[in-house]
């Protein structure tokens, strides 16, 4: 199982019981056709949601696993459109469109398990009245919305070599007065590099990247094997290719790996980071990975650059070269719909060549 989900199941399965005996039921149902990733994040959902109830006076409690299925029953629309706009406003931490959706489909989840599929012992439903049925949740971000939101956020071309190139070499020349950053930057730079490049020749994720282990990369065969997002089988790792572009950064790092970062043998992970006042050298943390790019992105004149983004520049460069499906599958989504993403960014960029080529 891979690192994030042996983690999370650990949660999981602390903060379970915690619930109320419905929504224990509700997990160990849905634990065989979901990751403990995502149970995870429903069990988030359902604290916040209780959370409310009891605080709003529609649970007597005096706790989350108090709450019965009758005070579910008496719900009314108002109560739930009260509970989104508690979602939209509140104080701590607002959500956003997408995470409200979220959340309410994780209670839809619940509610149609409770209503439609568990059954008491005379057969009939848990849940004799399920508000949820009644709440339409739209979807938040066409792909044409989500590509007009990421034009000119995105490396295109010649700029992904020239990014690369940056953190190789340039950025270096930029830090050189300042002796602490240049040391660190010393240090990490075929790392950094390396990490960049990867990302930006096969379009990882950053949790793909963080569970990437030594023996899960063929060099010859330009593959990685890695977790997939989604997947529920700990047993299996899907092939990934990287580009030709990415190997002679591989190689170097590999070359210094032990020797640069004192890696002790029982550790298995690809990338390394000693942290401060240990001596030998761990996995690299995903926060970690994700302010390293930032750090180097801000630098080079693009501050709105993430891991993620990375990931999108590389996938918008390959569609150009590839077909819907291909591109599909190399990033792992499970609906072509999410990779229509790419052919709206790609129509503009391949017109704005044309532009080019026609000014030449």
């Amino acid at each position: 199982m891979n690192i994030i989900k042996v983690k999370d199941r650990k949660e999981l399965d602390r903060r379970t019981p915690s619930m109320p005996w419905y929504i224990e039921k509700f997990i160990d149902y849905k634990l065989p056709d979901l990751s403990p990733s995502s149970l995870l994040e429903y069990i988030r959902d359902y604290d916040t949601f209780l959370g409310w109830l009891l605080a709003e006076g529609l649970a007597a409690g005096p706790t989350i696993r108090d709450v019965t299925l009758e005070e579910l029953e008496k719900l009314h629309m108002d109560s739930i459109d009260t509970f989104k706009m508690h979602l939209a406003t509140r104080p701590d931490s607002s959500n956003s469109r997408t995470t409200i959706s979220r959340k309410l489909s994780s209670l839809r989840s619940l509610f149609h398990y409770l209503s439609q599929i568990a059954e008491d012992e005379q057969f009939y439903p848990l849940l004799k009245r399920n508000v949820m049925a009644k709440v339409s949740i739209k979807r938040t971000a066409k792909p044409k919305d989500t590509a007009a939101k990421l034009e000119g956020k995105l490396l295109q071309e010649q700029e992904i070599d020239e990014f690369i190139r940056y953190i190789n070499e340039d950025y270096g020349i930029e830090i050189a007065t300042n002796k602490q950053a240049l040391y660190s930057y010393q240090n990490n730079r075929t790392r950094d590099t390396t990490i960049v490049s990867l990302i930006l020749n096969s379009g990882l994720r950053v949790s793909e990247l963080f569970n990437l282990n030594v023996d899960d990369l063929d060099m010859k065969k330009r593959l990685l094997y890695v977790y997939r997002k989604g997947k529920n089988d700990d047993t299996f790792k899907t092939p990934v290719y990287f580009r030709q572009e990415a190997i002679r950064d591989l190689q170097l790092y590999l070359t210094q790996r032990d020797s640069q970062y004192k890696a002790p043998k029982r550790e298995k992970a690809l990338f390394l980071a000693i942290a401060n006042g240990k001596k030998e050298g761990a996995r690299m943390t995903k926060r970690a990975i994700q302010e390293m790019v930032i750090k180097y992105a801000k630098r080079f004149g693009k501050p709105y650059l993430s891991v993620h983004k990375l990931r999108h520049s590389f996938a918008t460069d390959y569609y150009l070269r590839n077909d819907l499906y291909k591109t599909q599958e190399q990033l792992g989504h499970a609906s072509p719909e999410t990779t229509q993403i790419y052919a709206h960014l790609t129509d503009k960029t391949m017109a704005e060549a044309i532009d080019r080529h026609k000014e030449a």
